[in-house]
C-alpha cells in the first residue's frame, strides 16, 4: 500500500508533444494494420496499450498504477458488457420462438425492394426512439431487415447502413437513450432543451438520408424476386415454425418495458424468457435445445441457405468476438484517461481557440478522437464534457450547443470506427465489417458534418449564452 502510495505522488502529466506522439502511435499502429496489413484489430489494439502503458510508465506510473487504470476502464463500461450478452441471448430465443421467422414471413410478403431502404429506415428510427437503444434495434429488427434486403438483392453493406443510421437517429433522439441523457448531465442541460438543439443537426441529416436512400432504393426496384422463389422461402418458414402473431410477444415485450423506461438488463431478460417459453409451447421445441442455443446461438435448418444462414445466429458465444475486442479498447481507454494523455491535447487546443465556429468543431472532432482513443462514447461525452464547458461559457455559447456537438462527435461516430463498442457490435451482429458499411451509414457522418457546416454559417449557435439549465431528468435505465 506504501509503495502504491509513493508512486501516486510522482506521477506526472504529459505535456502537449509527449501526449500527441503517444496517440498518434495509437493511430498510425491501428489504421497501418487495418487498412495496409489487414491485421487482426484484436492484435492492433494489444500493441496499442503497450505503447499506451509504456508512455504511462515514462510518466511515473508503476505496474499496480497502470493495472488500475485498465481496471476501471474496464468497470465503467460494465453495462455496456452485459448488454452485449444479453443481445446474444435474445437473438438466439427470438430465433427459436419463431419472432423472426414471422417478422421474415411478413417482411417478404408486403416489402417492395424500392420502397425497402427508406422503410426501413423509418421503421428502425421509430423503434430505436421508443427503446431508446440503437443496439437493441439492430440486433432484432436491423437482422431481419438484413435477411430480407439481401434477399431481394439490396447489397448488404447498403442495408446495413440504412439500419444503424436509423437505429442511431432515434436513439439520439429519444429521452431513454442514456447517451441521450449523458450529454444533457454533463453540459448541464434540460434534457429536452437538448433534444431540440440536435434537431438543427439531425433533423436535415436525417431528411437528406431519407432522400437518398429513396434514390438508392429506385435502383433496385427491378429485382425483386420470382414470386414462386419468395413462396418457397415463406413455406421454408413455414414448414419450420409455427407462423403466429403471437410469436411477436417477446418483441412487444421489449418495447412495452422499454417505453416504460425500464432499464435493458431486465427488458431483454424478460423478453428472452418469453420467447424461451413460445420456443418450447409453440414452436415443439425441446427445454434443453433452446437453452443450449442461448449460448451457442440458433441452429434452425429450413432447408434454405439464405434462411439458415439468418437463423443461425446469436448465443453468447456470437459475442465473444465483440466482447474481447471491446475489452481490451476499454483497458486502453482507462490509461489514456489516467493517464491525462486526451485531456493535455484538448486543453492545448482550446487555448488557441478565437472564433465559436472554431471551438464547436473542435468539440465534434475531440469527441472522434474519443471514441478512437477510449474504444466508446461514454468517455468521450463525459470528458468533453467537463472539458469544453467553461472555454463555452468564455465564447458566450449556449451550452445547448455543446450538448447537441457532444452527440454529433461522440455518439454518432462510435458505429464508423471498427474498435469501439458500437462498431464493433453492430458489425458482429449484422455480418458486415464496419469498413463496408460506414460509407452507407449516411447520418452517422452527414449530421457532424452539417453540424461543423452550420457552426461555421452561424446557423443553430443561438445567439448570446443563454442561463445553464439544470438538467432534472437524469434516467435511471441505461439504453444504448
Amino acid at each position: 500500500m506504501t509503495a502504491s502510495t509513493d508512486s501516486v505522488a510522482q506521477w506526472r502529466e504529459p505535456g502537449f508533444v509527449h501526449a500527441f506522439i503517444t496517440l498518434a502511435l495509437i493511430i498510425g499502429v491501428i489504421s497501418t494494420g487495418l487498412f495496409i496489413l489487414q491485421t487482426s484489430l484484436h492484435s492492433l489494439l494489444l500493441i496499442s496499450l503497450i505503447i499506451a502503458s509504456v508512455s504511462a510508465y515514462l510518466l511515473g506510473h508503476d505496474f499496480y498504477s497502470i493495472r488500475g487504470a485498465m481496471n476501471a476502464g474496464i468497470s465503467g463500461a460494465l453495462t455496456a458488457i452485459y448488454i452485449f450478452i444479453l443481445i446474444g441471448v435474445l437473438i438466439a430465443a427470438f430465433i427459436h420462438s419463431g419472432t423472426l421467422a414471422t417478422l421474415i414471413y411478413y417482411g417478404i410478403e408486403f416489402v417492395s425492394p424500392a420502397l425497402f431502404l427508406p422503410a426501413g429506415l423509418i421503421l428502425c428510427s421509430l423503434m430505436s426512439l421508443a427503446t431508446g437503444t440503437s443496439w437493441g434495434t439492430v440486433g432484432t429488427i436491423g437482422v431481419v431487415l438484413m435477411g430480407i434486403g439481401t434477399t431481394m438483392g439490396v447489397p448488404a453493406p447498403l442495408v446495413a447502413g440504412m439500419v444503424i443510421s436509423g437505429a442511431c437517429f432515434g436513439d439520439k433522439m429519444s429521452p431513454v437513450s442514456d447517451t441521450t441523457n449523458l450529454a444533457a448531465m454533463s453540459s448541464r442541460v434540460d434534457l429536452y432543451a437538448h433534444i431540440r438543439s440536435m434537431l438543427y443537426t439531425a433533423g436535415p441529416a436525417y431528411a437528406l438520408s431519407l432522400i437518398i436512400f429513396s434514390l438508392l432504393g429506385l435502383k433496385y426496384a427491378e429485382n425483386q424476386l420470382p414470386v414462386e422463389q419468395l413462396a418457397v422461402m415463406q413455406n421454408a418458414l413455414q414448414n419450420t415454425f409455427s407462423i403466429n402473431v403471437l410469436t411477436l410477444l417477446p418483441l412487444a415485450v421489449m418495447l412495452g418495458l422499454s417505453i416504460a423506461r425500464v432499464a435493458p438488463e431486465p427488458s431483454m431478460m424478460l423478453a428472452s424468457a418469453v420467447a424461451v417459453l413460445l420456443a418450447v409451447v409453440m414452436q415443439g421445441q425441446s427445454l434443453t435445445s433452446v437453452l443450449n442455443s442461448l449460448y451457442s446461438g440458433g441452429n434452425i435448418r429450413t432447408g434454405l441457405e439464405s434462411i439458415d444462414s439468418l437463423l443461425g445466429r446469436g448465443g453468447i458465444l456470437a459475442m465473444m468476438w465483440t466482447l474481447s475486442l471491446s475489452l481490451i479498447a476499454l483497458a486502453l481507454g482507462g490509461i489514456l484517461e489516467r493517464g491525462r494523455f486526451l485531456r493535455v491535447l484538448i486543453h492545448g487546443i482550446v487555448g488557441r481557440i478565437r472564433r465559436a465556429s472554431t471551438l464547436v468543431a473542435t468539440t465534434i472532432l475531440a469527441c472522434f478522437l474519443g471514441n478512437m482513443t477510449m474504444g466508446e462514447a461514454y468517455m468521450s461525452i463525459l470528458l468533453s464534457g467537463q472539458l469544453f464547458s467553461d472555454a463555452y461559457d468564455q465564447k458566450k455559447v449556449d451550452r445547448r450547443v455543446l450538448s447537441r456537438s457532444l452527440e454529433d462527435g461522440a455518439t454518432l461516430t462510435t458505429a464508423l470506427i471498427p474498435w469501439t463498442t458500437g462498431g464493433a457490435f453492430f458489425a458482429s451482429t449484422l455480418g458486415v465489417a464496419v469498413i463496408e458499411y460506414a460509407p452507407w451509414a449516411l447520418l452517422n457522418w452527414l449530421s457532424p458534418l452539417i453540424a461543423i457546416a452550420f457552426v461555421v454559417l452561424g446557423i443553430g449557435l443561438f445567439g448570446k449564452k443563454a442561463p445553464v439549465e439544470r438538467h432534472e431528468e437524469a434516467s435511471s435505465a441505461v439504453r444504448l
